[in-house]
């Protein structure tokens, strides 16, 4: 497919006889022409950027959009405005398909009078053939994501077993590659094109709490991005139910964006990681990424969901996880990410505003493991200090720090709270 659209982007360039660029309706990259003049001028700085980061700022897609080439049907000339880094003139050729905008072949010419008409009018029958490739890609996308979704949210049992085999089967060969499932949550507006993630090979949105627990484990919930406090809201159960405080879709419900990506070899994770944590920047404040371990073939995919998930509401709680954790590398949070979200009322009392300063202690305390000189300095407080606030915390929880059980559950509780 991508050869394809190439092949029509280099026919236009050979056709007027200048660069052209191919973008989707979201301004982002698709393909390009070759750039080999050596006059320094034959770029701009928006066209770079396009180039090398693949996509356009919101500012940029906003201005040329001022134009009215998302209505257009026939080419249309936008004049160059070196205060916006748009130092060439250019002619957009909207590519539509029954009517319905996809993308846009982009051409730097500020030549007067320009290519002739009949050829604009050759390029606009290319592009044509490159709205039927547009449009046909975003059906298989579109039954990709139907069948991802049946999967992420089906009920174990035959349910689950027939979404599986219409994915493998909407997937072909591929499906028995390797592949690692992904998750960025809260997200807002529309699914991103499948292109905004190498090698993606579906993806889809989740209402937010979708997919309820099934022994314990949460099949499709999206993780929280938090009050104030870092609490989860949810039951007690061990999903996320409750609502998450960020961008919302137009229903008021929150979304979660799954992806479903292939990989050359299980190791070959940075580019999927980079693209992903660039998703997470577009999806705005209080977003977070995860991944799941990768695996072979779609049998574990639900499993791998999970582990998404939770190593998405790990970076909340963890920022030096990364912009994008993942499940292999956020240690003890694997266990934490399992318990109910419940805060456990041993510690209920330290939850209390009041008591802040009380459970950042007590946290601190057994982040040092219960050395109190080490505590102490990383407090800032005196060690006499330290001690009374010590025993107020054994007061108020009727936990005893001398007690090996104690500090593991007082330890996994406050660490819980932060999810």
């Amino acid at each position: 497919m991508k050869d394809d659209y190439q092949e029509l982007v280099d026919e236009i360039s050979v056709l007027l006889g200048v660069p052209a660029t191919l973008e989707n309706r979201d301004f982002g990259l698709i393909a390009f022409g070759a750039h080999d003049s050596d006059d320094d001028t034959a770029m701009d700085p928006v066209r770079t950027r396009s180039i090398l980061t693949r996509k356009s700022t919101p500012a940029v897609r906003a201005w040329f959009e001022g134009f009215g080439i998302t209505r257009a049907t026939e080419p249309v000339r936008i004049p160059a405005a070196p205060d916006a880094g748009v130092f060439r003139g250019r002619i957009c050729l909207p590519v539509r398909h029954r009517g319905t905008v996809l993308g846009y072949v982009w051409l730097l010419d500020d030549s007067d009078p320009g290519p002739s008409s009949s050829r604009l009018a050759a390029a606009m029958e290319v592009t044509s053939r490159i709205g039927d490739l547009l449009a046909d890609e975003v059906r298989a996308g579109a039954d990709l994501a139907r069948e991802l979704r049946a999967v992420l949210t089906a009920e174990p049992g035959w349910q689950r077993d027939m979404a599986l085999a219409a994915l493998r089967a909407a997937l072909g060969p591929s499906a028995d590659g390797s592949h690692v499932v992904l998750c960025v949550a809260p997200w807002r507006g529309e699914e991103p094109p499948v292109r905004a993630v190498p090698g993606t090979a579906a993806l889809c949105t989740l209402p937010y709490g979708a997919g309820r627990t099934t022994g314990g484990a949460a099949t499709g919930s999206a993780p929280a991005t938090g009050a104030a406090t870092g609490r989860l809201n949810g039951s007690s159960t061990g999903a996320t139910t409750g609502p998450v405080n960020g961008p919302v879709n137009g229903s008021g419900e929150a979304d979660t964006l799954a992806l479903l990506v292939r990989l050359r070899s299980p190791d070959a994770l940075a580019p999927v990681l980079t693209a992903v944590a660039r998703l997470r920047e577009d999806a705005g404040p209080g977003a977070a990424a995860g991944s799941g371990a990768p695996r072979r073939g779609l049998a574990e995919l639900p499993a791998a969901w999970r582990e998404a998930v939770s190593a998405a509401r790990a970076s909340i709680a963890q920022p030096r996880f990364g912009p994008v954790a993942r499940w292999t590398s956020i240690g003890a949070y694997r266990l934490l990410t399992a318990l109910p979200t419940e805060p456990d009322p041993v510690i209920r009392p330290l939850l209390d505003p009041v008591q802040a300063e009380l459970a950042h202690t007590a946290e601190v305390f057994l982040d040092h493991a219960g050395q109190a000189g080490r505590t102490a300095s990383a407090l800032g407080i005196h060690r006499q200090t330290l001690y009374y606030r010590l025993s107020r915390i054994e007061q108020l929880t009727g936990l005893e720090l001398d007690d090996g059980e104690d500090r593991l559950l007082l330890h996994m509780a406050l660490k819980a709270t932060r999810l």
